[in-house]
């Protein structure tokens, strides 16, 4: 019997992890699902894990193949998916007990809709960062312009129907990272999207590999999809103008690499600072900050070392 909603979950060295995020998926209220996991060519015993899991329960189908990336291992399990509806879970982040029951809820009231997306929080962030966080409603308005800047949701805060999924083609397995950006905008943008205004999806940080530790890759792939998206549907820039274009992709990329600046991820920095000098964008005070990106880093962080002595000194500071 096919279950209603497929749920599709990369693995890669997360035996650490997967009794709490597939521990949310049993524990949902709503539990006509199927959990599709693809190992992908962990080195622990994730793999092992996963048979264990599997036989004890019967909606859960896992499979195997080759490092090649979370990308790959998405679209591994896609086409193994059998549901009407899709969501994507990582190994290591969990949804609360009610997430399904409400997610199907919107999409089945609102047949139009292809996409419902719902809040969400950061776990072990700290330091303020964990508050919980309400996307806004983007079909009131600017919707392209809106998701162009950014997706407000991560990829396990929405539900999509599959067959919209497959007629986009899926992951893009060139992209390292940002790729549920990239699929976001691509139905986002032409499918209706229906907003669930609850915190039912939790991204969990650790001192693991995850992507997002890795600002500048992050940076760089979003600036990528949304050329991706440009180029496929020119029409957006006539809509938009070249300048308000220019805010919402290069004046992204600099704003992210001012906040590694901040953080003083410098690394980080100067690739996003480089990359957005290549396109000719930025105020004179900007470029000032960006200028020494092409100097050995040693030279750029004595560089800092003297701009922030100087301003303790203007500030009356010993």
């Amino acid at each position: 019997m096919t279950a209603r909603v497929s749920i599709i979950m990369p693995c890669h060295n997360a035996t650490a992890h997967l009794p709490r995020s597939v521990g949310s998926v049993l524990a949902q209220t709503y539990a006509d699902w199927e959990l599709i996991i693809v190992d992908d060519g962990s080195k622990d015993q994730s793999w092992q894990s996963l048979q264990n899991l599997a036989a004890k329960e019967k909606r859960i189908r896992v499979f195997q193949q080759p490092n090649a990336g979370a990308a790959s291992a998405r679209n591994h399990a896609l086409r193994e998916a059998r549901g009407a509806y899709t969501a994507f879970l990582d190994s290591d982040d969990t949804w609360h007990p009610e997430f399904l029951e409400a997610m199907v809820g919107a999409l089945d009231a609102d047949s139009a809709a292809g996409i419902a997306y719902c809040g969400w929080q950061n776990i072990g962030l700290g330091e303020g960062r964990d508050e919980p966080f309400i996307p806004p409603e983007y079909e009131s308005g600017g919707k392209i312009e809106a998701l162009l800047g950014g997706c407000r949701w991560p990829i396990h805060g929405a539900l999509v129907r599959s067959q919209l999924i497959l007629d986009a083609g899926c992951f893009d397995e060139t992209l390292s990272s940002c790729m549920d950006y990239d699929l976001w905008l691509r139905l986002g943008t032409i499918h209706r999207l229906v907003r669930v205004p609850r915190v039912l999806a939790y991204y969990h940080h650790h001192g693991g590999g995850q992507i997002t530790r890795n600002r500048a890759r992050v940076a760089l792939n979003h600036w990528r999809a949304q050329q991706k998206y440009l180029k496929a549907n020119p029409s957006v820039l006539g809509a938009l103008g070249g300048k308000r274009i220019r805010q919402l992709t290069a004046g992204e990329l600099l704003h992210r690499g001012y906040d590694c600046y901040w953080k003083r991820d410098l690394p980080a920095a100067r690739k996003i600072f480089r990359a957005v000098m290549k396109q000719g964008y930025g105020t004179r005070a900007d470029w000032k900050y960006m200028l020494p990106a092409w100097l050995p880093e040693s030279w750029h962080r004595w560089l800092i070392g003297l701009r922030d002595k100087g301003a303790q000194t203007s500030d009356g500071q010993p």
